[in-house]
């Protein structure tokens, strides 16, 4: 069957420069390989009628999910600011949405839901009801980074009950440390999620 169709929407997981800019505050290493990859994923949705939305962190200047302020990470994807903007060798068409996470201060690691880092509760974002709106029963996941937030987006999806893919040659992993991609997908795998390259229809 063909990949995309109505009724399916790729989501594009934070191909921010951030994260895929060698420059980047994060930088996920082998980002800049999977970007030709989710091009032709995107192209390949449009020509066929399916949904692309993308994602995008959006963090304020402080926040709990900093290291500088109490959390984990290095201060990335500050709202308005060069690391938040998309990747500029990703194509991404007019009118594409865009779903923006984490700015309020939470960690939003999954496209789908925002985790408050002080509390724990979780607050949706606008995903679930642009896809819903849509149509849409099956999603197919790119982007950055395999190990956090491709993998929380996958597994919030499966919980959502959507049918759900990822791209294994469209995404690429932080591993702070070594093996945490793979580690990602085989959890992934685990739960139902169906892995497989681009180069398969």
């Amino acid at each position: 069957m063909m990949r995309y169709r109505h009724g399916v929407a790729l989501i594009v997981v934070d191909v921010q420069n951030d994260f895929a800019d060698p420059k980047g505050s994060l930088s996920v290493r082998g980002a800049s390989a999977i970007i030709p990859v989710v091009n032709g994923e995107v192209a390949s949705a449009r020509a066929n009628g399916a949904l692309v939305v993308c994602s995008q962190d959006w963090h304020p200047h402080h926040t709990p999910h900093f290291a500088r302020d109490g959390g984990a990470w290095p201060v990335h994807c500050v709202a308005e600011t060069w690391g938040s903007e998309l990747y500029p060798a990703l194509v991404v068409p007019v009118g594409v949405p865009i779903v923006r996470k984490g700015s309020n201060g939470e960690d939003g690691y999954s496209a789908f839901t925002m985790r408050d880092p002080a509390s724990g509760s979780t607050v949706p974002t606008m995903l679930q009801p642009l896809l819903q709106v849509a149509g849409v029963t099956e999603v197919v996941i790119v982007g950055l980074a395999t190990d956090y937030c491709v993998k929380a987006t996958a597994l919030d999806a499966l919980r959502l009950g959507f049918e759900t893919t990822v791209l294994t040659d469209g995404v690429a992993a932080v591993e702070v440390k070594p093996g945490d991609g793979q580690a990602a997908l085989d959890e992934l795998a685990a739960a139902g999620v169906r892995l497989t390259s681009s180069l398969a229809r």
